[in-house]
């Protein structure tokens, strides 16, 4: 729990970061991080199987389906998923595929489904359950069809008001897999977070090349001088390593009792603490959301592989229940704010893909500041399996005495 002890021994971790002047005498110098793992189709494949199609991963917040039978179709699983809100409220995840002949049932990217949801192709029909209910010309059909032929369902379950799927009927409950770093959320009322905001870029690099950048203040200074640099201390960022792949980093203000001059007036979290307010906790969900907390609210960013060069990047706003009526106009400005940040990783990402195929790059050295990002690689490979990756691919594993 985020409670005083929790809030005074991560408070004091920054100011020994901030004071110390070499790594911690225990902290073992990290091997680099293979070249391949940023280039090779077939790390890509590797990672697409046993990583992304096997795995917890966001897909959308309950505001995106408010009313029952509306629906959101989620494109980053191994095939177009279908997430809805059935009769009984219950959130449901199918496949977009149509047990006849394989079509989409449905053909548009969200919306309000009728009491069926008809494939166009042929006019098979289902409930909001995912039941198979009608089918065109019955006659030529015997009652076998209509009983064993429902859209195939994904594992579907919610961390207070985020929706996660995944398509592996092995992998642990979504409870259990977020638990090492839920329990540093219970104090905030998740529950009541609404959607503010949310937009989506394709970027024209490897999915990695953005989740490192999202897991390290290093580059603040030289990428972000007008902007993160100003506000967070890159040289008093604290960072705790978790089970599963999850991850914290703290990075403090650089001026004491410093507030976001764009978020005054605005509702915040009564329950945040001195973590949440002075020390930007960003949090890692293992593979690929980030959670930058503020008491004001939060941007979210999740990273998708689309090809072994190209991803989508999303950007997500999270904010205090403000009652009825629209959002805050501060909104605009805040939202405008951070698609500056965004922008300024983007630029600089596109051109890293093409240097990544240098001769010139022959591995990742990481320092003891980018010990997430090899935190990150060393659950990539537990995910794969081990013995699955190819020796020169493989990360070694050693932050184990590390992780808390």
């Amino acid at each position: 729990m985020m409670d005083t002890k929790t809030v005074t021994a991560w408070t004091q971790q920054v100011a020994r970061e901030r004071a110390r002047q070499a790594p911690p005498a225990d902290f073992p110098a990290l091997p680099d991080v293979p070249a391949g793992r940023y280039l090779d189709p077939d790390f890509f494949a590797l990672e697409r199987r046993a990583l992304w199609a096997r795995n917890w991963l966001y897909a959308g917040h309950v505001d995106q389906l408010l009313t029952r039978g509306s629906f959101f179709v989620w494109p980053h699983g191994s095939a177009p998923i279908i997430v809805i809100r059935g009769d009984d409220d219950e959130i449901r995840a199918f496949y977009n595929t149509c047990r006849h002949r394989g079509a989409p049932v449905v053909r548009t990217k969200e919306g309000q489904a009728g009491q069926r949801l008809v494939c166009g192709y042929h006019g098979w029909s289902y409930d909001r359950r995912g039941q198979l209910c009608e089918i065109t010309e019955r006659r030529d059909w015997g009652d076998q069809a209509m009983t064993s032929r429902g859209l195939v369902s994904v594992r579907c379950a919610r961390f207070a008001n985020f929706i996660f799927v995944c398509e592996d009927a092995g992998t642990e409950p979504l409870e259990t897999f977020l638990a090492p770093i839920a329990r540093f959320m219970t104090h905030l009322p998740l529950d009541d977070l609404r959607l503010v905001n949310r937009q989506a870029f394709e970027v024209k690099c490897n999915v990695k090349i953005l989740i490192d950048n999202f897991l390290e203040a290093y580059h603040f200074k030289l990428l972000h001088p007008r902007t993160s640099d100003r506000i967070f201390d890159n040289q008093g960022t604290s960072i705790h390593l978790w089970q599963n792949g999850h991850s914290v980093m703290l990075s403090p203000n650089r001026r004491e009792n410093w507030i976001d001059p764009g978020t005054l007036g605005m509702p915040e979290m009564a329950s945040a603490t001195a973590i949440e307010r002075d020390h930007n906790p960003s949090y890692s969900v293992f593979p690929n959301l980030i959670l930058p907390i503020a008491p004001t609210g939060m941007p979210a960013v999740t990273l998708w592989p689309k090809s072994v060069d190209t991803s989508v990047l999303e950007v997500l706003w999270f904010a205090p229940d403000w009652g009825g009526g629209p959002r805050d106009p501060l909104w605009e400005m805040r939202i405008q704010n951070f698609d500056r940040i965004v922008q300024e990783d983007i630029e600089f990402a596109v051109p890293m893909q093409a240097t990544l195929a240098s001769p010139g790059f022959r591995g990742v050295p990481l320092s003891y500041q980018e010990r997430r990002l090899y935190h990150w690689h060393e659950e990539v490979d537990r995910r794969i399996g081990v013995e699955n990756v190819p020796p020169g691919l493989r990360v070694v594993p050693c932050l184990a005495p590390h992780v808390e």
